[in-house]
């Protein structure tokens, strides 16, 4: 009932923000471009406070001393062999161009004749002038022409493609993603070969105006996630967009939670394989990293290398994935409940260690643990903020050099460090940094829980971490799914990987009822002796019916 009034609230706060922005875009008057070259410079110089990065250059192109043209580009931004072979110097030379010419012919014959770039398309209105010429467009005004040509001339400076610093797998691609849009989109074009493979774009920011690109594959994404993707970017009113980790916090589902509700990657073959499941990519120009939605707890367990090795070796690495987060979790937990409420449970040797060593102890458990996470803490982050030629050895340094002075100083035990190393070490096997990061905010959690009411309290933190996941939602997908609710046939690749040849169908609250079957039958690979018999039987089956 919550949810449904949750869910009636926001669709009227989406109709009121529509009616808004059409109030907006009516009541704002678009500015045409003037016939005049001198005043267009002019208006030009003014909005952008006569920027010494637009480079202007006038041409005269005919016979007629009264035609000039004018072309305009942002230094930096265009691609300078385009410019200057194919838009000035063919200005210069053609022609056509020399002859005794109307400003309204020249601007024709400039446009179907002389430019031999790829887009040329007219504008009347300043502000698509303005988008095209800060997007690595050339503007080419015509003297007494009320409108202007625009040449696709984008280029510039760019990263080149990299291996990923995230994700990083033994077996797989070694490309990864750059901060431009069209090189990740064409990234995606060469693994998915497909007509149906869609991409729609839009400008979010009112200053920034960055491009946002949503993929998807018609016919496998359901229609209705892929509304409620684009009604939700859509809904987005903001001055800027930096990175996509804003539109990542403008449209996911929950924000009171440590758990993320939308996957993010550098890996392009990580993008197409959750295309092919039905998923949608959200691409923001000047971030190396991809929004996948929806997202499911399980999928932040799961590697791209899963699906290049065998099931049996694959399911052996997510198992030890669950189990290395679980320690992540509850390892310093378990250890303050057991030293402090249940030291029955603990082997008696191993009781008298443990005893001995936190005799000189002065801090209770909980507190040493809450000061060696915290210290823990504070030594990662340092290292990843310092150089990289001094931060992986301030860390592991400091570790040390802090671990064993305070040892030797008695105010912490030797258990006590070996649980908060063994519990770092397996924060940082968590595949996914987001999840991982999750998992260090919950741990205070349960170490918390444990101080106060032992494994009873901890019992109690498992009920209502359980109870929160199973409350989320990734764009209206069940965040826990297939697991609550229970869907028996999506549980083959989840934490654990049934082999290729058994991916029969697509997950069904993904992808649509229409295109859901993945392979045909009798993918399973038999030895030559059994596919013969096979195949002897039925040319014998066949000559009986005959």
């Amino acid at each position: 009932m919550v949810s449904f009034f949750k869910n009636k609230g926001q669709m009227k706060k989406r109709e009121k923000q529509k009616i808004d922005d059409k109030d907006q875009s009516k009541s704002k008057k678009l500015e045409y471009i003037d016939s005049s070259i001198s005043a267009n410079l002019d208006n030009m110089k003014k909005k952008t406070g006569n920027s010494p990065d637009i480079i202007v250059r006038t041409l005269k192109i005919s016979q007629n001393p009264e035609i000039k043209t004018t072309i305009l580009y942002v230094q930096g931004l265009i691609d300078n062999p385009s410019v200057t072979d194919f838009l000035i110097e063919s200005i210069m030379k053609n022609p056509h161009l020399k002859e005794k010419l109307l400003p309204k012919e020249a601007l024709d014959v400039i446009s179907e004749e002389v430019v031999s770039l790829g887009g040329v398309e007219s504008v009347t209105d300043w502000e698509k002038l303005f988008l095209s010429l800060l997007s690595g467009d050339s503007i080419i005004f015509v003297d007494g022409i009320n409108k202007a040509l625009v040449a696709s001339t984008r280029g510039g400076e760019r990263r080149s493609i990299q291996e990923p610093s995230t994700h990083l797998t033994v077996r797989g691609s070694r490309e990864g993603f750059t901060e431009s849009n069209a090189t990740n989109i064409a990234m995606l074009r060469r693994i998915i070969n497909s007509p149906d493979l869609w991409i729609e774009s839009m400008k979010i920011g009112t200053v920034t105006k960055t491009d946002v690109s949503i993929m998807y594959i018609n016919g496998i994404a359901k229609e209705g996630i892929v509304e409620e993707v684009k009604e939700r970017l859509k809904g987005i009113n903001i001055d800027s967009i930096l990175e996509s980790g804003y539109i990542e916090q403008l449209i996911e589902d929950q924000v009171m939670t440590p758990f993320p509700t939308l996957n993010h990657t550098e890996r392009p073959d990580m993008v197409a394989g959750n295309l092919l499941e039905g998923r949608v990519a959200i691409f923001v120009n000047g971030s190396p990293f991809v929004l996948v939605a929806p997202a499911l707890f399980v999928q932040f367990f799961q590697s791209v290398e899963d699906y290049y090795n065998r099931f049996d070796i694959a399911s052996a690495t997510r198992f030890l994935r669950i189990i290395v987060f679980i320690i992540s979790i509850v390892g310093p937990a378990v250890y303050v409940a057991a030293t402090t409420f249940h030291q029955e449970m603990i082997p008696t040797k191993l009781l008298v260690i443990v005893a001995a060593q936190r005799e000189t102890v002065p801090l209770p458990a909980v507190v040493e643990a809450l000061v060696m996470e915290i210290t823990f803490e504070v030594l990662r982050e340092a290292s990843l903020r310092m150089p990289k030629a001094v931060g992986s050895t301030m860390s592991i340094v400091g570790a040390l050099v802090i671990g064993q002075a305070a040892v030797q100083a008695g105010i912490v035990s030797p258990a006590m460090v070996i649980i908060v190393s063994i519990t770092a070490i397996a924060s940082f096997a968590t595949p996914s940094y987001s999840i991982a990061i999750s998992a260090r905010l919950v741990r205070f959690l349960f170490i918390i829980c444990a101080g106060v009411l032992g494994f009873y309290g901890m019992i109690l933190a498992f009920i209502v971490l359980i109870v929160h996941l199973c409350s989320l939602r990734s764009f209206g997908v069940p965040y826990m799914s297939p697991l609550a609710p229970l869907n028996p046939e999506g549980l083959g690749d989840t934490f654990f990987r049934r082999p290729m040849w058994a991916f029969k169908e697509r997950p069904k609250l993904l992808s649509s009822n229409n295109n859901l079957i993945r392979e045909g039958d009798n993918q399973r690979p038999l030895p030559p002796a059994s596919r013969g018999m096979k195949t002897s039987d039925k040319k014998k089956g066949e000559g009986n019916e005959s």
